[in-house]
């Protein structure tokens, strides 16, 4: 499901209803830059529920613009979190199931994965990838540094088997990494796509030495997110920013080890 702006209103406006009073509602979309005027009939003092407000404004709403739906709603989270600081967690997370997010000032959507490249992954690590970021988008962080390592364990858990490696199990998720890495010869393929490119061996001897690294790096990082954040139980804290990273190392690592 394609994340749209009308899905984050759903879930601000059932914050509105469930939080603030039937004025202060008001108040908060007129900041927004609502037109108070068209709702100017729907008073508390008629007998109108919060719920028929609301009902209201969402048909205003209806006839803005993608931009300014975006606008108006920004304007709005920032005036929840202004009056109500400690709505922040259920907002994230009523804005996270729907696949957006908080950042700066701005509800933005939650982009984990280009789906045009998910098909030229392996179909295993694919499944454990696309698991990844429905946990993270669901809240269980946890369970999403799982199943992002599980996807370069099926992966590297296949050359291992593919080059007759060994026992996979015995080794470290760094050491997989870097001996699955090896063994398809992934940077002798670089430098020969380099070098037909006219790239020297001056430039590419540091750029793969540097690529090389960063593999490694990330094999590391993400070995020790999963010794450290990752729990069944979900009782370990758990930094979200590091676990959408590990996510994309996980893409990247399953990327060039796919298909070889």
């Amino acid at each position: 499901m394609t994340p749209t702006i009308n899905s984050v209103w759903n879930a601000v406006s059932a914050i509105l209803k469930d939080h603030f009073s039937f004025y202060d509602i008001k108040q908060v979309i007129g900041l927004a830059g609502f037109d108070l005027e068209s709702i100017a009939d729907l008073e508390q003092e008629r007998g109108v529920s919060k719920g028929k407000l609301i009902t209201g404004i969402t048909q205003g709403y209806s006839n803005f613009s993608e931009h300014d739906k975006k606008h108006f709603i920004n304007i709005i989270v920032e005036e929840i979190l202004d009056q109500r600081p400690h709505l922040f967690e259920k907002l994230e997370k009523y804005l996270s199931r729907l696949g957006w997010e908080f950042s700066n000032g701005s509800v933005i959507p939650i982009e984990i994965f280009d789906i045009s490249d998910l098909p030229e992954l392996h179909e295993k690590s694919k499944e454990d990838l696309i698991k990844a970021s429905l946990r993270f988008r669901d809240g269980d962080l946890s369970g999403a540094i799982s199943s992002a390592c599980a996807a370069v364990d099926n992966v590297t858990a296949h050359i291992y088997s593919k080059y007759n490696l060994g026992d996979v199990g015995k080794a470290s998720f760094q050491e997989k990494c870097k001996v699955a890495i090896k063994n398809i010869k992934l940077f002798e393929e670089v430098d020969n796509q380099l070098k037909s490119i006219g790239w020297t061996d001056s430039s590419t001897s540091p750029f793969n030495k540097n690529f090389e690294g960063s593999l490694n790096q990330a094999a590391y990082v993400m070995q020790t997110l999963r010794a450290n954040m990752s729990d069944v139980h979900g009782t370990k804290p758990v930094l979200r920013p590091l676990v959408f990273d590990s996510i994309k190392w996980a893409e990247i690592l399953v990327r060039v080890l796919s298909d070889k």
